[in-house]
């Protein structure tokens, strides 16, 4: 028996994503006080072409803007950072909600990691990679 992949609305996958954040333990979420988290179906093709993806690649989401660790106290960030959370491609690649759910909170503790100044080496170390 073949599995499916999830199809979800776009308004109980942003559930699922707001209790992936309520999931975060306060120590870290606190600090996203200047962060938009936002969901969208599918990362837009001249971004992949930017992060030199080709347009079939995955993507599941994205942090844009200065990690915490890069500020300078002195002068506060003019616009809130941002993650982008990629529905379609979360979808495609899970085999059952169960591990979308999953899938969903490691993409979600990941661009909060990038945000908050860890690499792709740190998150690799710590099973968010």
């Amino acid at each position: 028996m073949t599995r499916s992949h999830p199809k979800l609305s776009p308004g109980e996958f942003n559930r699922l994503v707001e209790q992936a954040i309520a999931r975060i333990p306060w120590d870290l979420r606190r600090h996203l006080d200047n962060i938009l988290i936002s969901v969208q179906p599918r990362p837009d093709r001249d971004l992949l072409a930017e992060m030199g993806l080709a347009p079939d690649d995955e993507l599941f989401g994205i942090f844009t803007g200065v990690p915490l660790a890069e500020r300078s106290p002195a002068d506060p960030p003019l616009y809130p950072d941002t993650i982008q959370i990629y529905r379609e491609p979360l979808e495609a690649f899970c085999r059952s909600r169960e591990e979308l759910i999953e899938e969903i909170e490691i993409t979600v503790v990941h661009e909060i990691a990038h945000y908050m100044g860890f690499d792709e080496d740190d998150l690799i170390a710590l099973g968010y990679g």
